[in-house]
């Protein structure tokens, strides 16, 4: 989060800054103009940062629970009983996937918390 902050920062100095050429001001507005945009910008891309690592984590929530869900439909299958739902005539849930091995060297994503291979980590 750090790094987009300082990101967000320059970037937003850089475009204040290069407006205020563009617009031929002195100096002394460019600096205090870019300082403003600095602040705002880094700012903004923290609120940005926020939402998106939210979605992610959604994201992530709900994929766990669906493989939760399918492990537990699988296993109420494998023991015979009806799977647990709603009461309604539910269609059976897909085979879940094979396990795949992670190929040696593949680290997780630090964020998504996903292989490269787009499989989640166990």
């Amino acid at each position: 989060m750090k790094t987009f902050f300082l990101a967000g920062g320059f970037a937003g100095f850089l475009i204040c800054a290069a407006a205020g050429l563009l617009a031929g001001h002195t100096p002394g507005l460019i600096f205090r103009d870019a300082a403003i945009g600095c602040l705002l910008s880094a700012l903004l891309a923290r609120w940005f940062w926020s939402v998106l690592a939210g979605a992610i984590v959604q994201t992530l929530a709900a994929r766990r629970k669906a493989a939760a869900e399918a492990a537990e439909a699988a296993h109420a299958a494998a023991q015979g009983a009806p799977p647990a739902g709603n009461g309604k005539n539910n269609p059976p849930a897909p085979p879940a996937p094979a396990a795949s091995r992670p190929t040696p060297g593949a680290r997780p994503h630090l964020v998504t918390g996903l292989r490269p291979s787009g499989q989640p980590t166990r």
